[in-house]
């Protein structure tokens, strides 16, 4: 059943490779990732593989892979991406030593696959269990393991009909989950030996991208006079309705806005709806930033190093699927707030918890709490602190998993 989904699920994404760009990118990523493996592999070298679906998880694995490389650099470095969202990004990234697509989940491209790149140890991030690449992998005695991983009791392994998944759980050498519940939840089904509480890696990734970040003249200008900046990253229209309503009503803040899209049409309406001076971060300098209200961020890469120079941020999603991550804000020890749909992402709640995050379900909710930071300033320092304090306490994942795996 599951071999003939995966068929059925590469002839869709053929299907769909004919209208939509993303999935082309896929399909053709795929149909080059043996000639990769041969043309750049070094056959005297053994390699650790690591498979991140798309961005959010090589954010996950980028602790793992540059500990792993600063702990023993001459060990080599396979990295996977299944999502072009991922790999067109961090196809340059230099901490890997070979990067490619995946391919599709099938009992010949997994053979094909391992027989061409024989890694040593494998790593999945978060929520891949591929089936068919576990079974391989442990029938070839080839130790894989799984970080950052997170279980909840929706999820296949704990319903009746979970049991080839349950199976599978049985590939990994380690499991390392972010929590107690996850760990208790695999107890459940008589899942106990392998799994280890480590934490999650993203918090490692953006203490270290904090103390890295870039200095950013035009961002730092456009804030210098203001009593007040929002920083609002990742939105997206839903989020933007409400952010710049606010906006336009409250003179006395600037906003800078980082769209989870940047085309034209997106960008565009972003300056419509403001009422008030707009200005986009690629056509702004140091002398026209101070006539503008509203940055509009409208390039990648630099979001992480943007939130440090707001004095709370929101983070957009949490009115569509789910919010984006909300911890390259925390970690700049600013008070963040988000959409509701945010129960599948822990850190979200637990910061909730620890009072530096804040749920909105509409704009009157907004309003009352950005309000209540800008009126009261002791108020959001304390809940800036709560923040960071709160990201600071969950760093030391990577050296867990390190302490688990041998890598030298």
């Amino acid at each position: 059943m599951y071999n003939a989904a995966m068929s059925l699920y590469a002839v869709i994404m053929r299907i769909a490779a004919l209208f939509h760009s993303k999935a082309e990118k896929m399909l053709d990523g795929q149909k080059q990732t043996f000639s990769v493996i041969r043309s750049e592999i070094d056959r005297g070298s053994s390699y650790i593989w690591v498979h991140a679906a798309s961005l959010g998880e090589f954010e996950q694995g980028r602790p793992l892979m540059e500990a792993i490389k600063n702990r023993c650099p001459s060990r080599k470095i396979l990295l996977t991406f299944f999502s072009p969202s991922g790999y067109e990004i961090r196809k340059n990234y230099a901490g890997a030593d070979i990067i490619c697509y995946l391919p599709f989940d099938t009992k010949r491209n997994v053979k094909r696959f391992l027989d061409a790149a024989r890694p040593e140890k494998a790593v999945f991030i978060k929520y891949e269990f591929w089936l068919n690449y576990l079974t391989e992998l442990h029938h070839r005695q080839i130790p894989v393991y799984i970080i950052s991983a997170r279980f909840r009791p929706g999820q296949i392994f704990f319903r009746s009909y979970g049991g080839m998944f349950r199976k599978a759980l049985a590939c990994f050498e380690k499991i390392f989950v972010q929590d107690q519940s996850s760990k208790d939840l695999l107890a459940g089904i008589h899942v106990t030996d392998q799994v280890i509480i480590s934490g999650d890696t993203r918090f490692d990734r953006v203490l270290a991208i904090s103390r890295q970040t870039k200095t950013l003249p035009i961002a730092e200008k456009f804030g210098q006079n203001a009593s007040f900046v929002l920083t609002a990253g990742s939105s997206w229209p839903k989020d933007e309705e409400i952010v710049l309503a606010y906006f336009n009503r409250h003179p006395e803040i600037k906003l800078i806005i980082a769209p989870h899209e940047i085309h034209e049409e997106r960008l565009s309406s972003i300056e419509r709806m403001s009422k008030r001076p707009v200005l986009r971060y690629s056509s702004a300098t140091e002398q026209n930033i101070t006539n503008a209200d509203c940055l509009i961020i409208d390039c990648f890469g630099i979001l992480s190093s943007v939130y440090r120079y707001g004095n709370a941020a929101y983070i957009g999603g949490g009115f569509g699927v789910g919010i984006h991550n909300i911890l390259e804000a925390a970690v700049y020890g600013i008070p963040v707030l988000f959409g509701p749909n945010y129960k599948k992402f822990k850190e979200a709640g637990d910061l909730i918890e620890a009072g530096g995050g804040f749920s909105v379900k509409n704009y009157d909710e907004f309003d009352n709490r950005l309000s209540s930071f800008i009126q009261n300033k002791e108020y959001l320092q304390i809940t800036g602190r709560k923040s960071g304090d709160y990201v600071n306490s969950q760093v030391g994942a990577t050296e867990i998993i390190l302490g688990s795996i041998d890598v030298t």
